[in-house]
Formats: structure tokens, C-alpha cells, sequence
């Protein structure tokens, strides 16, 4: 075996070397076609001596290659599964005389299958004309190769004088799992014998032979149909066929239907025939086909869809229709309307005709879009609503609605069960109840009656409806009603209808107001879309600032709870909502303050105090009642009134003319106790024949807001004989330090004559007082009970006693 490779390999290299190509050769030992699955070895063989290796496929990759001999290595192929490309390289480190370039050398391996039998050989024969037709062969090649087959089907005809030879017919089928070939035959052809040979690199098979009578496999062309014209029941088109048949099958559907055959019927003409079919529906597109059969043999193929549309007819059935009230509006009416299928519009809807009738007149009637499936109406007592559809031929007949239903007593038993994405509502009448006329089952996503209102009409035999256009995670609500031919009309409510819920996204919107130790508590309904299902309850966390936490559990219909009798303190409140898969997360938390209460009795107190204060001041305005508080204050007063010029001030005044000393003493705050007394300097006059003494000189080291004016006219009479001296001056018109004010506690010191004096100046003196004390307490009654005179008898010494009055009182308060 090594010399037979030797010797080979001799020759190769010689044949390369003459032909300077290249530097190696490649071969494998199965050939350059292989079947798929199989092993073989790929040999190289060098005519240098350099360093050999072996590639695969593109990109090149190195292979593991074994040395068979000083100049051939071969690599052993496993399990080929599809098409490789090998290839040697020769890298030199000495050239050997005549050694052409190195250049790599390579082989590209093709795997496949050999062809396999052909199977299920079929032939038709369709008539042309009179003298010939076509037959058409197929059958199935079997598995694909991957290599490229050649078939021939070998055809043998034996016509009616048996003179022609055999036919053959070759056919090209790479690539398609069933190959097919046609020929033509003479009209005068009985009998044909078929037969299918195919072949490739790896192999070849050849099928059965297969004997096929002509008129068992006869079949005429295919019809060709023209365009229909249509009334709104029926369309005429013509049927044209290239030679004489015995059958005609034409079949028609609109798009929503299966095929309909229409009656087969002989022809006996090769000419155009015009076919009607009848019974169709109005505003339909109708879709139409055909094909025909002699009297032996086969049907023809499927001639082309042709389509076309009937006409319009006004609408024969009423629309379906239903109404609601809105909560907020309880003086009109919603009118819903379906829109109709085809089968009840019978045309294109041009709009809705709604119309409201009393006995006596028609109170609305408009026209409403057609893109419309509502419209509001007034309520009133025994009107009548009705709904129409009109298309281009006229009105459908109208859909009543009753404003006002007599209501029965609900008797339906009403069940909800879920199952997948649908729901069924399912009830039961008790058996003593007639049933009603019809029943309607409305539903709809929970507080949205009047936007998403959907609702199923029944029969008077039916007690469940299968819901299917329930929306996941959404809460829905409806009603079953009973509708009787008296007007009445029974309602089952029905709420907390989902097909799949999960915890709610958020917490609801709160809102907080405190009023004392209440507080109330107000939320706004989550969006739909975080609602995620039905929401069952709400509750609210109240928290104080010790900690202590108070849950409360509202149902889901509310959206207001109050907190009464809370403590008083600093509180935070959240809400959360729940489904019934579980509790959602809570919303922001709100804070809020608690204030003690201010005790009942201490109002009462000061209310009856104030009430008090107001009714004294209101009977001081009163002469009688004045008249019996100076009587009072009389009896408080001493029965003797000390003489002031017996007093040891008086006697010092006397030893010392022309001086006096007075000390007073002020309570003002500008005034300290460790201030210097003021010293007045007072001189003695004497006694005038009227009792009044007149001042010619008088020195005084009071300050300037205390001290008397030295424009004083000479006559005018400082001091009254019979009256006192206040240390702070009231009766100077002229000067500009007045003081307005005196504290309570400021001593007022008096001189008085040895005699009464004369009580007139003295009165008039008093009243002067009043004037001022009654600007200065221009909050106080103009007509003041302490202000007047009283008469004092007797004699009084400063020693004995310093009278403060009620003036210096008032003025100080």
C-alpha cells in the first residue's frame, strides 16, 4: 500500500511540476462528492521539504493532520454533515531545483443523499379544445439530496390506432419536495403509461410504471366569470368555457360566511352565459366562483374570486337600545342605541333620529350623528322616547323607551362568579313569580355609569349571560333588570366584579380640619389606574407623639370619617387602601396639633362679669341711681372734718412769712426717692374784706411741667381761702406743662383759712375739677357720681388727716 502511495505521489508531483501550478496536491480518498454522515480521509502530498499543515473550511482553520510519509500527510474526516472546502499549505525553508512557488493546494467536498424513489405519481388531462389537451404529471421526489437531481419522466401514449412510439419528457425539480411536468396530447389519445426516473453524483432510482385511461382523469378548463351586477337581493354575471360540459358548480359567500354551492345545472354551449344568483342579503359584499365537469372524468379547477356589493334597504328591525338617569340630573334622560349590524341596518347609517312625545305633541325630535351611541333627553311625565336609524332607503321602525317605569319588587336571586377573563351573571326567579318579558343585564366600570355603560339584552327563557369584555384590574357594577309588557320593571344590583385584581399602587388623597377635639378626616377616590382591582375598605393610622397608634377601617363607599374626643396633642394621620388580594402602601403622612380646652366655667365666670361691668355703667347714666351711691358714700365719709389751720404746718407757715415749704411727694415714674424735695415759696397776703387773699409774689423752684405760670393776672385768685392747693396744677388755662396724669398713690396736701370761706367759690372751683376729670376719663359717663360737691362740716387739721378724692381716684385708674 506505502509503495502504491509512493508511486502516486511520484506522479503527481511530476505532473505538477510540468504543468508549474502548484506545490501540492489534494485528493480524498471518497471523492470529491460524499454521502452525508460518512468518514474518508483528505490526503496532501509536498514536492519540498518545508513544513506542512492542513485547513478547513473559510476562515482557514488548522487541523490535526497525520504524517503518512516523508511527503504526504492526509487528515480523517468523521461524520461529514454538510458542504467543507480543505486545503494544505507548504512553508519552505530550502527550494529544491524546479520547485514552483508555494502556493496552497485545495478541494472543495460536497455530502448529500442519493435521490430516493419517486412516490404518489399523479396525471390530469384538461381538455383545451376539440383536438388536444394538456396533461399535467406530479409526484414526490422524497427527502432533499443537496445535490442536484435530474429527472425524466418517460411518457408512452397509445392512441386509438396504436401507431405512435413512446414520448419522453425530461424535468427539471431542485429544490421542491413535489416535481410536476406537462405535455400535450392529441385528442385522439386512449392510454398513457408514466414513468419517473431521477438520478444524482451518489445514485439513482427510478419509480413504477403507472397506466392512466384519458377519460378517467378528464377534466375541462377552467370557467372564466365576469364581472356581477347587483340588486339589493340578486347578481347576474356571465360564465364563459372553451368547450361543451355537462355540470356547472357555482358557489358564493359574504365575507363573514363559509361557501354556499348554488344548484348544479347542465350546459350544453361553449359559448358566454349569463347565471343569476338570487336570495342574497341587502348591503353585502359577495365574493363568487365557479367550475365545471363533463359527464366523466374530473371537476375543472376553481376559476378566480369575483366580488361585488347588493344594494341598500331600509332597516327592518329596531335598534337596541337603553337609557339611565344621572344622579346628578334627575330631570333627564341618557338614551344609549347599539350600533346595528349589517344584517339589521341593511346600509351605510346617515344618522339617528331621537324623538320625545307627549299624548298631545312631539316635544323633541333631532337628528344625531352617526358616529353617535348616545343622546340626553328631558324627562317628563307620560312621554315617550324613540330611536331610529335612517340609511339612503329609509327609516328603521322606532326603538321605544319609557321615562318612567312602575317599579316591581325585585324577586331575582343574582350570583357573580368569575372564570378566566370572563364573568357570568346568572339568576333565578322564584317559581310563584311570572317571569318577565325580557330581561336586561348592564354593567359597568364602577362610578362611571353614564361614560362606559354597556348592557346585554335577553329572552324571557334565559337566567345567565357570559360577560367577555371585562377589562383586568378593574372594578366593575351592574344590574339585572326584568322588563314585564305592563311597564313595570324589576332591578338586581351587583358590585365588586373583577377578573384580576393585585394591592392598590398608592394611598388615596387626605385632607384634615380640627375643630376642638375633633377632627375630620376627607380623601379623594384613587385614580382607576392605581385602583387595580376593587377596593374593598380604607383605613386610616392615627398616631400621637408618644407612639401610640389607632387604626380605623372605613368601608370603601365613604369618603369622609370623623375623629371625635381626642387628647390633646400632637398627632400624624395616612391612609391606605385595600383590595381583596391584600393592603396597599399609604400615602403621605399629615400632621396636626390638639389644643387644650379652655374650662366651661371660666367663661361662664367672665361672661357674667362683663355682663355686670356693661349693666353698672349703663344705670350710672341714671339721676336716681347716682342719687343712692353718693347717699352710700356718704355714710363712709368722718362725721368731723378737722380744721386745717390748727395744723403744725399751718403754725411753721405762720412763724416763717412769705415761705413755705411743701414737700411733695410724686409717684410719677420720672421721680425717685432719693430726688430733693421742692421747696415752693409762698408769701402771705392780707385778709381782703371778701375773704379772698390775692398772691403779689411767688417764687417757685418746681419744675417747669409743675410749676404756676408767671402770666397769672393779679387778680386772678390762686388759692380761695375756704378751698385747698393741689401740688400739681388744673386751673391754669395758660400754661403749656399741664400734667395730665396723677398716680394713686400721690399724697395731695391742703390749706384752708380759718373760716369756711365762701362756698360759692368754692363750688365753682369743683365744678371747674369736673370739667377736666371728665376729659381725661372720656371712657366713663360724662355725669360722674363721685365728681359732686360734698358738704363737710367741722374743723380740719393736716396732722390729723390727708383727704385723697374720688377725682384723684378715677383719674389715676
Amino acid at each position: 500500500m506505502s509503495k502504491t502511495w509512493s508511486v502516486f505521489s511520484a506522479v503527481t508531483l511530476l505532473v505538477q511540476v510540468c504543468i508549474g501550478e502548484k506545490s501540492c496536491a489534494i485528493w480524498s480518498s471518497a471523492g470529491s462528492v460524499v454521502q452525508r454522515d460518512s468518514s474518508f480521509k483528505v490526503y496532501c502530498t509536498f514536492n519540498c521539504k518545508c513544513k506542512r499543515s492542513m485547513f478547513c473550511d473559510h476562515p482557514p482553520t488548522l487541523q490535526s493532520h497525520t504524517e503518512l510519509n516523508s511527503t504526504t500527510i492526509y487528515f480523517h474526516v468523521v461524520n461529514i454533515t454538510k458542504n467543507r472546502t480543505y486545503s494544505c499549505n507548504c512553508d519552505c525553508t530550502k527550494r529544491q531545483c524546479n520547485c514552483p512557488a508555494q502556493d496552497p493546494c485545495g478541494l472543495d467536498i460536497k455530502a448529500g443523499y442519493p435521490p430516493d424513489r419517486p412516490k404518489n405519481i399523479s396525471c390530469n388531462y384538461t381538455v383545451i379544445n376539440n383536438e388536444s389537451g394538456v396533461v399535467i404529471c406530479s409526484w414526490n421526489r422524497g427527502r432533499e439530496t443537496y445535490l442536484r437531481d435530474s429527472s425524466v419522466l418517460r411518457v408512452r401514449t397509445v392512441p386509438r390506432n396504436h401507431t405512435d412510439g413512446p414520448e419522453f419528457h425530461s424535468v427539471s425539480c431542485k429544490g421542491t419536495d413535489v416535481a410536476s411536468v406537462n405535455f400535450t396530447v392529441s385528442t385522439s389519445v386512449q392510454l398513457i403509461s408514466v414513468r419517473v426516473q431521477v438520478e444524482n453524483a451518489l445514485g439513482s432510482a427510478v419509480s413504477s410504471t403507472i397506466d392512466y385511461t384519458l377519460s378517467d382523469i378528464v377534466m375541462p378548463s377552467t370557467p372564466v366569470l365576469g364581472q356581477p351586477k347587483c340588486s339589493s337581493r340578486e347578481c347576474i354575471f356571465k360564465v364563459k368555457q372553451s368547450v361543451k360540459t355537462q355540470h356547472l358548480e357555482i358557489q358564493y359567500r359574504s365575507a363573514e360566511q363559509t361557501w354556499t354551492s348554488y344548484p348544479h345545472k347542465g350546459v350544453q354551449m361553449n359559448t358566454v352565459q349569463d347565471w343569476s344568483i338570487s336570495s342574497l342579503e341587502p348591503y353585502r359584499l359577495y365574493y363568487f366562483r365557479a367550475r365545471s365537469k363533463f359527464s366523466i372524468g374530473l371537476w375543472s379547477q376553481w376559476s378566480s374570486n369575483i366580488s361585488s356589493w347588493t344594494e341598500e334597504e331600509a332597516p327592518a328591525n329596531e335598534l337596541d337600545v337603553w337609557s339611565a338617569v344621572s344622579v346628578s340630573d334627575l330631570k333627564s334622560l341618557r338614551v344609549y342605541w347599539k350600533e346595528a349590524n349589517i344584517s339589521v341596518s341593511r346600509g351605510k347609517i346617515k344618522h339617528y333620529k331621537v324623538s320625545v312625545t307627549s299624548p298631545d305633541s312631539v316635544l323633541v325630535s333631532v337628528n344625531v350623528s352617526s358616529d353617535a351611541r348616545n343622546y340626553t333627553v328631558p324627562i317628563c311625565a307620560n312621554c315617550e322616547v324613540t330611536v331610529s336609524a335612517r340609511n339612503s332607503r329609509g327609516l328603521s321602525p322606532p326603538a321605544r323607551i319609557t321615562a318612567h317605569h312602575t317599579k316591581a319588587k325585585p324577586s331575582q336571586y343574582v350570583q357573580v362568579s368569575t372564570v378566566n377573563h370572563s364573568v357570568t351573571i346568572s339568576w333565578r326567579e322564584p317559581e310563584t313569580a311570572p317571569p318577565p318579558a325580557v330581561y336586561v343585564v348592564e354593567w359597568y366600570p364602577e362610578g362611571l355609569k353614564l361614560e362606559e355603560l354597556r348592557w346585554m339584552r335577553l329572552g324571557r327563557n334565559d337566567d345567565h349571560a357570559v360577560i367577555t369584555d371585562i377589562q383586568p384590574f378593574e372594578c366593575y357594577e351592574g344590574a339585572v333588570y326584568g322588563l314585564y309588557t305592563d311597564s313595570s320593571v324589576t332591578r338586581t344590583m351587583f358590585t365588586g366584579v373583577t377578573t384580576l385584581e393585585s394591592v392598590p399602587e398608592a394611598g388615596p388623597v387626605v385632607q384634615e380640619r380640627v375643630e376642638g377635639d375633633t377632627v375630620k378626616v376627607t380623601w379623594i377616590e384613587l385614580p382607576r389606574s392605581q385602583r387595580r382591582g376593587c377596593i374593598t375598605y380604607y383605613t386610616i393610622y392615627l398616631e400621637n407623639d408618644s407612639g401610640h397608634q389607632q387604626p380605623y377601617s372605613v368601608p370603601a363607599s365613604e369618603r369622609m370619617y370623623v375623629i371625635r374626643d381626642l387628647s390633646p396633642a400632637a398627632y400624624s394621620l395616612w391612609m391606605t387602601a385595600s383590595t381583596a388580594v391584600g393592603e396597599g402602601p399609604a400615602c403621605q403622612k399629615i400632621k396636626f396639633f390638639i389644643q387644650e380646652k379652655t374650662p366651661l366655667w371660666l367663661l361662664l365666670v367672665c361672661s357674667v362679669t362683663f355682663l355686670i361691668v356693661v349693666l353698672l355703667l349703663c344705670l350710672c347714666q341714671c339721676s336716681a341711681v347716682k342719687q343712692k351711691f353718693r347717699v352710700f358714700f356718704q355714710c363712709l365719709m368722718l362725721d368731723v372734718v378737722p380744721d386745717p389751720a390748727n395744723s403744725k404746718w399751718a403754725k411753721e407757715c405762720a412763724q416763717e412769712k412769705g415761705k413755705m415749704n411743701l414737700q411733695l411727694q410724686l409717684s410719677n415714674s420720672s421721680v425717685t426717692e432719693e430726688e430733693e424735695p421742692i421747696l415752693v415759696d409762698v408769701e402771705e397776703l392780707p385778709k381782703q374784706n371778701n375773704g379772698i387773699s390775692k398772691s403779689r409774689n411767688v417764687s417757685s423752684q418746681l419744675p417747669p411741667q409743675i410749676g404756676l405760670s408767671p402770666e397769672t393776672e393779679p387778680t386772678t385768685q390762686l388759692y380761695p381761702l375756704s378751698t385747698y392747693i393741689k401740688s400739681f396744677s388744673h386751673d391754669s388755662d395758660s400754661s403749656d406743662h399741664t400734667q395730665t396724669s396723677l398716680d394713686t398713690n400721690t399724697t395731695v396736701d391742703y390749706i384752708s383759712s380759718h373760716g369756711m370761706g365762701n362756698m360759692e367759690d368754692e363750688d365753682q372751683e369743683e365744678e371747674e375739677e369736673e370739667e377736666e376729670e371728665g376729659e381725661m376719663l372720656g371712657f366713663f359717663p360724662s355725669q360722674n357720681i363721685f365728681i359732686d360737691t360734698l358738704d363737710i362740716g367741722g374743723k380740719l387739721t393736716l396732722d390729723a388727716v390727708k383727704i385723697d378724692f374720688c377725682t384723684d381716684f378715677f383719674q389715676n385708674s
